[in-house]
C-alpha cells in the first residue's frame, strides 16, 4: 500500500481547515496525535520487553504530542521520563506538563544519562514545520539519537531531516535514521529516504478532506489509532 505524501505547505494549510472548518480544536488534534504515537510504541515495544521510554519534546506542536504521549504511556504501565529543555509559555503546554506532573513523571535536564537508563527514545522535537538550522540545545541531542544503539521513534519526521528532501547532508542529523516513524495524518515527502519501520496515525480525516487534499485513508482496524505500512514505494508527492 503505498500512501500519497502531504508536503509542508498543505499539511500547514489542512491543519488550518481542521481547526476551522473541521471543527476541531488544537487540544483535541494534539491528543489524538499524541494517542497515536503511545499506540506506535505499544507496537514496536509492548511494556513487558522494556517499559522506560524516554520522550525527547521540542518546544512546538511535536513536542506536544510528545506530551500527551507520555501521559498515555504512563496509564499504559510504561515508566516515562520527559526531556524537555525548552518549555512553551502557552496555556496549553502548560496544561499538558501539569498532568505529567500530577502523575509523579519525572522530567530530566540530562538527556546523555537518561538515554543509559531507558529502553526506548521518542523523539518529538521538529515535526513538518521545521526548517533550517538546529538551535541548542538540540544539535547534541539529535547527535546522541543518531549514535545510540536504544531505538528511536520518530514524530512526524526524523528531527533535523528536511520535510520534503530528507536526511541532511552535514550537521549533527547526518546519518539519522530511527529504528521507527509515526507520520501524523499522512506522510510527509521525506518518507522517500526513510528505510525502517512505517506508521500513519491520526485517525480523523473525513473522506471528504482526505480527497480534496489528495490523501489516502489507510485500513485502521478496530479501535486502533494507527496502522503500520511498507516502506518501500512510499507514494507520490501531492
Amino acid at each position: 500500500m503505498a500512501l500519497r505524501t502531504l508536503d509542508s505547505k498543505n499539511a500547514a494549510e489542512l491543519d488550518k481547515e481542521l481547526m476551522s472548518t473541521g471543527a476541531f480544536s488544537i487540544d483535541q488534534l494534539m491528543e489524538l496525535a499524541g494517542l497515536s504515537v503511545s499506540q506506535a510504541v505499544y507496537k514496536i515495544q509492548p511494556p513487558s520487553k522494556g517499559k522506560r521510554v524516554l520522550i525527547a519534546c521540542g518546544p512546538g506542536n511535536n513536542g506536544g504530542d510528545g506530551l500527551v504521549a507520555g501521559r498515555h504511556l504512563w496509564h499504559y504501565g510504561y515508566e516515562p521520563t520527559m526531556y524537555y529543555p525548552k518549555h512553551t509559555k502557552n496555556e496549553l503546554y502548560e496544561r499538558l506538563s501539569q498532568q505529567l506532573k500530577d502523575l509523579d513523571i519525572p522530567f530530566t535536564e540530562d538527556f546523555t544519562s537518561a538515554i543509559d537508563q531507558t529502553d526506548l527514545i521518542v523523539d518529538s522535537i521538529f515535526g513538518f514545520s521545521f526548517s533550517g538550522e538546529v538551535r541548542e540545545p538540540f544539535p547534541a541531542v539529535i547527535s546522541a539519537l543518531r549514535d545510540t544503539t536504544k531505538p528511536v521513534l520518530a514524530v512526524d519526521a526524523p528531527s533535523s531531516w528536511n520535510i520534503e528532501d530528507g536526511p541532511p547532508d552535514s550537521g549533527p542529523g547526518k546519518g539519522f535514521m530511527p529504528d521507527a516513524l509515526i507520520s501524523l495524518t499522512a506522510p510527509k515527502p521525506l518518507v522517500k529516504w526513510f528505510k525502517r519501520r512505517h506508521f500513519v496515525g491520526g485517525r480523523f480525516l473525513s473522506k471528504k478532506m482526505a480527497e480534496k487534499y489528495g490523501l489516502d485513508m489507510p485500513p485502521y482496524e478496530g479501535i486502533d489509532q494507527i496502522v503500520e505500512v511498507p516502506v518501500e514505494g512510499q507514494g507520490e508527492k501531492l
